[in-house]
């Protein structure tokens, strides 16, 4: 599943949500980041059932390092980035990890 995510990725073969170019000018994320960020990133959560389709989280470094989560979908032709964000405390200790709710 990742290795066709970042072959997508690669062949420029996506769709960005309207939701995520607004998450990415609010957070100043460029698109050739969060392309970064997958190219090199990890799927941390899978939502093979999610009710508007599968989709999968995955999390990656840019080549300066800022960590990104990128949302996206797991299994269509064309690639949709869904949203995409820098985990920041307080919903994540690391970028890989996250914060437990009581």
């Amino acid at each position: 599943m990742l290795e066709r995510i970042q072959a997508q990725a690669r062949a420029n073969d996506i769709r960005v949500t309207q939701h995520a170019l607004l998450e990415m000018t609010e957070e100043q994320i460029a698109l050739d980041k969060t392309l970064e960020a997958i190219s090199q990133g990890q799927v941390l959560e899978n939502y093979p059932q999610h009710r508007r389709g599968a989709c999968c989280l995955i999390g990656g470094f840019t080549r300066s390092g800022r960590a990104l989560h990128v949302v996206c979908t797991t299994s269509l032709p064309v690639l949709i980035i869904i949203t995409v964000y820098e985990p920041t405390s307080p919903k994540w200790v690391t970028p890989w990890q996250r914060r437990q709710t009581t």
